[in-house]
């Protein structure tokens, strides 16, 4: 058999939301709530600066390009990925402020210091651990001097992640990155002021969704369904 370096979700390109939606049902919002959820999650960072240039690396049908057209409509981003079949369903979206682009998964297709920001939303848990440090060293040549990488993944330690990893069909072959992994390997790859924070506590629906809005007082507990890292060049 040959050795896995990344899953394939060609396959699954046509419905991978309904396929996600489904999976997380049990939380009480969809697919499209958890992407959002990400973007928004950078305004407390991040302006809307017309200069600003992003690269979204493993941007699956550019749900993300979305949400960065509703709330910094005036960035310009990159979005790569390494199944064809995903980017064709994202650039049907006509997503105006956003390119998308195939690529081999190791080798960033830009130049050095070309992007403000950085973003990969659980992608890491896809591709095979002898791969993360080489990614995350392409991703720190591509940003600029002081550019932002947002990292985030599903968390292990989270009973209702595993078990929707678990249970997941484009999961089945997902490999979790406990938090202190994460950490060391933005080390290796030369990124610093690393900030962590967990997110995503509580159920969006039901009486325990009272208590998303404590979720901000809790990014310091490692129990969160996943977590979030910000990083510098």
């Amino acid at each position: 058999m040959a050795k896995r370096s990344f899953d394939d979700f060609d396959e699954y390109a046509n419905d991978y939301r309904s396929i996600h939606t489904d999976n997380v049902k049990i939380s009480g919002a969809d697919s499209f709530y958890f992407a959002e959820h990400k973007v928004k999650l950078l305004i407390d960072s991040e302006s809307e600066t017309i200069d600003t240039r992003m690269l979204d690396i493993g941007c699956g049908d550019a749900v993300t390009e979305l949400f960065i057209q509703k709330y910094f409509p005036s960035w310009k981003v990159e979005a790569i990925d390494i199944s064809e079949k995903s980017i064709a369903r994202a650039k049907e979206k006509n997503i105006s402020s956003a390119n998308f682009s195939v690529y081999d998964g190791k080798q960033i297709p830009f130049a050095d210091n070309s992007f403000d920001i950085a973003f990969m939303a659980a992608v890491l848990h896809h591709i095979d651990f002898t791969l993360h440090e080489s990614l995350l060293k392409e991703i720190f040549r591509v940003l600029k001097p002081g550019g932002r990488l947002y990292l985030f993944e599903h968390n292990p330690l989270n009973p209702v992640t595993r078990y929707l990893v678990n249970t997941c069909v484009f999961d089945k072959d997902a490999k979790l990155l406990g938090y202190n992994y994460s950490n060391k390997i933005l080390q290796k790859a030369s990124f610093r002021n690393i900030e962590k924070k967990f997110i995503l506590f509580f159920p969006r629906t039901g009486i325990l969704a009272r208590l998303i809005k404590l979720e901000d007082k809790l990014g310091w507990l490692p129990l969160g369904g996943q977590y979030m890292y910000k990083a510098e060049k």
